[in-house]
């Protein structure tokens, strides 16, 4: 368990939507394929963290530090295949 680890992940969340979108079709291989060492504890804790609450707080947080999600962009998975 990483407290650092919990924490990037959060961040991420709350500022990269794409990354949002995928977490919750699937944490535990997102998670992994973006070097986040977290336990299962960890991982179920995020996913059961509302993902709507966490696109209200994006939409508060100033687009200088958000990532810009453009729909049907293929991601770095996708990319990699």
């Amino acid at each position: 368990m990483s407290q650092r680890a919990v924490e990037r992940a959060v961040g991420k969340l709350v500022t990269d939507e794409g990354f949002r979108n995928r977490f919750f079709r699937d944490p535990r291989k997102v998670s992994f394929n973006e070097g986040f060492e977290l336990s299962h504890e960890e991982l179920e804790a995020l996913a059961r963290i509302p993902s709507a609450a966490l696109a209200a707080l994006s939409e508060r947080i100033d687009d200088r530090i958000c990532r810009l999600h453009v729909p049907g962009e293929r991601n770095r998975e996708e990319c990699a295949s």
